[in-house]
């Protein structure tokens, strides 16, 4: 256990003094945003003891270590999720108040840690915290972007983008690491020598390079003084400036070396529907990827000489394709710098690394076009077209004569390079993120590779944690449970089973709901605050808070709020329990399909919340920058969580668990991770609705479905799209949302409408949103069921996911850290 003790009076005197060194004033004329920086320097100080003695313990048990690589950690903000871990979080809050501050003001001058976007950076981030938690070795690998992937503001309800300086006042927790600095090349050409044994040797020459130099950031865990790393890499120039070039008038080439690192990391990957955007995107991939894979094989050959032992003490994870690289990177180290032959540089190669694929939906199985892949990367295209050419005889000689399969399973076809065949040919194990996910990689997207090699293939649903799911973003709940059943779920969620004992008791349930009034009045506060907008705490808040992406269905969420206003506009005295439809997501800045749907959302609340006839049954919300930060509080208030994506389309989903954590009831369709929670839960506290992902892959391979079948018998439907572009919502322009219409219908030309049959299940969601309303008149009903849900939330754990990890693909082992020593 935790052998931090917490010294009140010394840490007051600590953060008076960094006030004094950091800023020049005493505490009495420090702003909030000047106390946070000396807090965090004051939580870091003894952190980094605990930092030295994890690493100190590492090397002395000479511990195999994973190395979780990903283009995204979205971590959110570190300094309250720390002092929970430390366990110091009630002893600080003391030492502020009597400072004069609230620690909770103190926390909210921190800024969101802008290094991820969406559900894959939020997992990692997840992980990173059970692995610290567990006591497991592990770094994470990822790219300290300058600016995230932008803050989102709404005007006139439009998403605009702004960049999200982050960094602005610097980050009092990162570590700069300059003497792990390494080269990473791009560009050139290779030149082959051959040595007098007959070996060919390959030469990188004219190359452009950037120095990578690792900034650690301290990861964690749980009351046992362990604190792993995430380790992100900043870009410089090799050499700064070029006076000669400068001199002799070429501006250009002077500042070249400087651009090439600055654009590297200056923003998360941006939009790649243009050439230029995809060829930064290649850049960043490689790298991160080569810094940290060079960054490992020195730590390794630091204390081992075999080098054929890598697989021993070393482990590769790559989150999705975007680290793919890491297979032929380290082909090249191992060929070119180690001098191993090709047969045992790919023997370790694949004892090494292993890949989480994430996706079901093709556009995101990354691939590149040969020429910028081999133009970029010239040593690797040669190792990727020798990987390639070996694979290929392999499926000739598993399948003689049956080139259909070579076609769909080669790594480099048609002018391309398929960046998950890449990653499933280089790594020993394979894994989906939720049980029908991976029934669907084995079954259909990935179906050739199964059958070929069965054994890499295996499930490891997806998890959050709950210290900051529920024990950060949810005290008044956290206390209630840990009142009810005891404090071990923080570090064993399944025990929260024992409150199922509770879902009947009516005192308990009573405290339940109240608890959940009082997080919806603090939200409700967020959004007059925010949004201008007043909502009333007694409403049901039915939420949909992810990335806007067609397949999540948004828009079917805002054309059944159309509907439900028709209904409404129709008949004013129609009996409705009053709701608050509240949405938050980002829109990649180049989809424009998605970056409408905003409009529309802000567009239906601009006419709805202004309506006074309704007399407030109905408001909508559209909140700002979704984030972390804010979505701890957006869990906390919801009574339904919205998960209603195209069944077959979501990989895992973890949202839904955080909702679930938070005692929401899930209304969603049978994908992803949601088939888990119904089947945890029960289907009686649920609302599930829709086809199966079996009815959509059936529908789809046929070709869709015909939308105007259901436009011209449906007079409720077709109501709703004729909003679309009669200029209801949009009195000033009635074409505005003719992109939407078409794309639900399509009238205009052959290809295909509706492609997440938005409105083929829309009459089986205004039936399920229906059954909402019945069931939340039922007080005692509602509460038992959200209890039940938070009871039956165990296996959603982090924790658990990354245990399964270990056991199953890492193998690695358990370290316990003790300050005493």
């Amino acid at each position: 256990m935790s052998s931090y003790q917490f010294n009140k009076e010394e840490f007051k005197q600590e953060v008076t003094s960094n006030v004094k060194n950091l800023f020049r004033r005493t505490i009495a004329e420090a702003t909030p945003k000047q106390v946070f920086q000396a807090v965090a320097y004051a939580v870091k100080d003894v952190l980094i003891d605990e930092w030295i003695a994890t690493h100190k313990e590492y090397e002395k048990e000479d511990a195999k270590t994973l190395y979780y690589m990903s283009m995204e950690f979205l971590m959110g903000r570190a300094l309250g999720n720390d002092i929970i871990n430390i366990k110091a979080r009630d002893g600080i809050r003391e030492a502020l108040d009597e400072l004069g501050f609230d620690l909770n003001v103190i926390e909210d001058q921190e800024r969101d840690y802008a290094l991820g976007n969406g559900g894959l950076g939020r997992l990692a981030a997840c992980f990173l915290d059970s692995l610290a938690t567990l006591g497991y070795p592990a770094y994470g690998c990822g790219i300290r972007y300058k600016y995230g992937m932008f803050k989102q503001e709404i005007k006139d309800g439009y998403q605009i983008e702004v960049p999200d300086d982050w960094l602005r006042d610097g980050n009092p927790f990162e570590v700069r690491r300059d003497e792990y600095a390494v080269e990473v090349k791009f560009g050139g050409y290779v030149r082959t020598e051959c040595d007098q044994y007959g070996r060919n040797h390959f030469i990188q020459e004219n190359y452009q390079s950037v120095r990578a130099v690792p900034y650690d950031l301290p990861i964690v865990g749980y009351g046992n003084n362990v604190v792993n790393t995430l380790m992100i890499w900043d870009a410089e120039p090799i050499n700064t400036f070029n006076l000669e070039s400068f001199d002799k008038g070429d501006y250009q080439t002077a500042v070249e070396q400087e651009n090439l690192a600055k654009n590297i990391v200056e923003v998360l990957y941006p939009n790649d529907n243009h050439y230029a955007g995809k060829e930064l995107r290649l850049k960043q991939q490689y790298f991160f990827i080569s810094a940290s894979v060079q960054r490992a094989v020195n730590k390794f050959k630091a204390k081992h000489d075999d080098i054929h032992k890598l697989p021993e003490k070393v482990v590769f994870q790559m989150n999705d394709t975007h680290p793919t690289v890491a297979v032929p990177e380290l082909m090249r180290i191992l060929l070119d710098e180690e001098g191993l032959t090709w047969e045992e540089a790919w023997d370790i190669t694949t004892k090494t690394c292993a890949y989480t694929n994430h996706t079901i939906m093709a556009e995101a199985l990354e691939k590149w076009p040969l020429e910028l892949f081999s133009r970029l990367l010239p040593r690797i295209y040669q190792i990727v077209e020798e990987i390639n050419r070996r694979f290929v005889e392999r499926i000739r000689q598993t399948y003689p004569g049956d080139e259909e399969k070579v076609r769909s399973m080669a790594i480099i076809y048609d002018g391309q390079v398929k960046m998950a065949h890449l990653a499933i040919a280089g790594s020993f194990s394979v894994n989906g993120v939720a049980q029908l996910h991976t029934e669907i990689l084995k079954k259909k997207v990935l179906k050739d590779f199964y059958e070929m090699d069965p054994w890499k293939f295996n499930n490891k649903t997806n998890g959050i944690t709950q210290r900051r799911f529920l024990l950060h973003g949810n005290e008044l709940l956290a206390s209630w449970v840990t009142d009810k059943i005891g404090d071990e779920w923080i570090t064993d969620l399944p025990h929260i089973k024992k409150l199922a004992l509770y879902a009947d008791d009516e005192k308990c349930q009573q405290e339940f709901m109240n608890i959940k009034y009082q997080n919806k009045l603090r939200l409700a506060r967020y959004i007059k605050e925010n949004n201008g907008i007043d909502v009333d705490p007694r409403s049901i808040f039915d939420v949909q808070v992810k990335r806007l992406h067609e397949y999540k269905r948004q828009l079917l969420n805002i054309l059944h709020v159309m509907y439900l206003y028709n209904q409404l506009k129709d008949n004013p005295e129609m009996d409705m329990v009053p709701r608050t439809f509240i949405f938050g997501a980002k829109a990649a800045a180049g989809y424009k399909i998605a970056k409408l749907t905003i409009k529309l959302i802000n567009s239906v609340a601009d006419v709805i919340n202004n309506d006074k006839s309704i007399k407030g049954k109905i408001k909508v919300v559209f909140i700002e920058d979704y984030r972390v930060s804010n979505a701890e509080w957006i869990f906390a208030a919801a009574d339904v969580s919205e998960q209603i994506s195209t069944a077959s389309k979501e990989a895992s989903g973890t949202g839904n668990m955080k909702f679930m954590l938070n005692g929401a009831l899930t209304l969603g369709t049978m994908d992803g991770a949601n088939v888990e929670i119904v089947e945890e839960v029960g289907k009686e506290y649920a609302f599930i609705f829709g086809m199966t992902s079996d009815e959509v892959i059936a529908y789809e391979t046929r070709g869709g479905y015909n939308p105007m079948d259901i436009f011209n018998n449906d007079q409720d439907i077709r109501r709703v799209l004729m909003q679309l572009i009669n200029g209801y919502y949009a009195p000033n322009n009635t074409e505005l949302f003719r992109d939407l219409y078409n794309s639900l219908l399509n009238t205009l030309s052959t290809s295909r409408a509706d492609t997440y049959f938005n409105l083929k299940d829309f009459r089986a969601y205004a039936e399920a949103q229906k059954k909402v309303d019945q069931a939340y008149r039922d007080e005692k009903w509602w509460a038992k069921a959200a209890i039940m849900n938070v009871a039956c939330s165990g296996k959603f754990t982090s924790d658990r996911t990354i245990q399964q990890y270990v056991d199953e693909i890492w193998h690695l082992d358990k370290v316990t850290v003790d300050m005493d020593e």
